[in-house]
């Protein structure tokens, strides 16, 4: 199994009690929050367990792996135990952000199937990592990124509709009153508020269609001077940047008309192609194991049209001049026309400055790969997906501790006078045992 480009192995004693001290180091800062220092050894346990070879990184199979694996003990740590992990995940917010650099901070949710019902927040829904509705759970993610690394910063588990006041297991499970059901788009929105909190702004917000296409996650991030590059649909319908609203004639009868756009909005997909592939520039966004990965693009200004997009453009308007004139906000549409294709198959919207470069746009746009790279990395290498509690608190511990422990191997990584690719820092940090 690869993680971070090198290959999972035996190494030597040396090896080993060189990355544990590098590991105890990282350990002592990281969960420098967390009260006990029996608590804090766990940890260490916990997150050895994690980077070690093997199958399974459920909480049996890694004790039996460990030397000092205790498997009470880690259940206890997980499962039971109140060490609050936000401080934890903002510790490594601090320490990888600026090691990274992020270009900017990607948004995206994760499945992890589930049998039965009594998984915190478990719901037969749209399960991404089987492509199809399944019983599962999601959680919303928010990771610092750029092409040479990422990290997550931020979880939020997706409470379902059905769990809002399923008293039974919402007890059971450990969920809190406080915390109800809200769509994904609001999380997301929590998770910058909380990073805002902690004095992190991000340089620019990236999303799939999934938030891009919704105007109030737009907005969102609008109101909160957050700049994006988000995918959107084909079918989302705008109007020309120059189209001008104008008001009905009015009788000075009733309430007055509202202005409106007279020309009915264009799909994107009949918008970006009706400039012909001519008009498409080559970009180059990156470096890939094959060679330069490059494609033709337009950037077009337009004004996103629809009943929610106009209804939150009145409110915006009303609240801050008091008056509305019909003007839709104005944002950036990318489209995307591969060589070989026959019309446009990707589009994205933009809020940054309208003399941003188009290369610029094409880089946010196309940087959203490192996710998929880390969700690889976090369930492949590192068993984001193999928890097997059931409450609340256990699942955030669970994918705290994964952190950290893909934190720990990144700053390996990125070290100045970093190992070399068959080193204890991409490899696992204990002889590996079969499982």
């Amino acid at each position: 199994m690869a993680l971070f480009g090198g290959m999972l192995g035996d190494v030597d004693a040396h090896e080993v009690n060189r990355a544990r001290a590098k590991l105890a180091l990282f350990v002592a800062d990281v969960f420098a929050s967390v009260p006990r220092k029996d608590q804090r050894a766990k940890g260490d346990c916990y997150l050895r367990g994690l980077m070690l070879d093997g199958r399974r990184k459920s909480i049996q199979p890694m004790a039996e792996r460990l030397p000092d694996g205790n498997e009470q003990n880690l259940q206890q740590f997980v499962n039971q135990s109140t060490w609050d992990p936000v401080p934890v995940r903002r510790r490594i917010a601090e320490r990888m952000v600026p090691l990274i650099g992020p270009d900017a901070w990607a948004v995206d949710d994760v499945s992890f199937p589930k049998d039965g019902r009594m998984s915190v927040a478990v719901a037969h829904q749209y399960c991404g990592a089987l492509g199809k509705q399944a019983n599962c759970q999601v959680a919303v993610s928010v990771h610092a990124v750029s092409d040479t690394a990422s990290c997550p910063l931020q979880w939020r588990l997706f409470v379902p509709e059905e769990w809002a006041h399923d008293a039974g297991r919402r007890h059971k499970t450990g969920i809190s009153q406080e915390i109800g059901h809200r769509e994904k788009w609001r999380l997301a929105l929590d998770a910058f508020d909380e990073l805002a909190r902690w004095g992190m702004v991000p340089p620019a917000v990236v999303a799939d269609a999934g938030y891009g296409q919704n105007a109030d996650f737009r907005d969102g991030l609008d109101s909160r001077d957050i700049g994006y590059v988000v995918a959107v649909r084909s079918d989302m319908t705008v109007h020309r940047h120059d189209a001008q609203p104008a008001a009905p004639a009015w009788s000075g009868n009733g309430r007055k008309p509202q202005p409106r756009y007279r020309e009915k909005p264009s799909p994107l997909a009949t918008l970006a192609a009706g400039h012909g592939r001519s008009a498409f520039t080559e970009v180059t966004w990156r470096e890939g194991s094959r060679g330069p990965m490059r494609s033709h693009f337009l950037a077009l200004r337009v004004r996103p049209a629809g009943v929610r997009a106009r209804r939150l453009a009145q409110n915006a308007a009303t609240s801050r001049y008091g008056c509305w004139d019909g003007v839709l906000p104005e944002v950036t549409l990318l489209a995307e026309w591969p060589a070989g294709a026959e019309a446009p198959t990707d589009y994205w919207l933009s809020n940054l400055p309208a003399d941003t470069q188009i290369a610029e746009l094409v880089h946010l746009a196309k940087i959203r790969w490192r996710i998929e790279h880390d969700y690889r990395e976090l369930k492949h290498g590192l068993g984001l997906d193999h928890f097997e509690g059931r409450s609340w608190a256990g699942w955030h511990h669970h994918v705290t501790l994964v952190t950290a422990a893909h934190a720990f191997l990144t700053e390996q990584r990125l070290a100045p006078k970093a190992d070399t690719p068959d080193s204890p820092s991409t490899r696992s940090l204990t002889p590996s045992k079969t499982c």
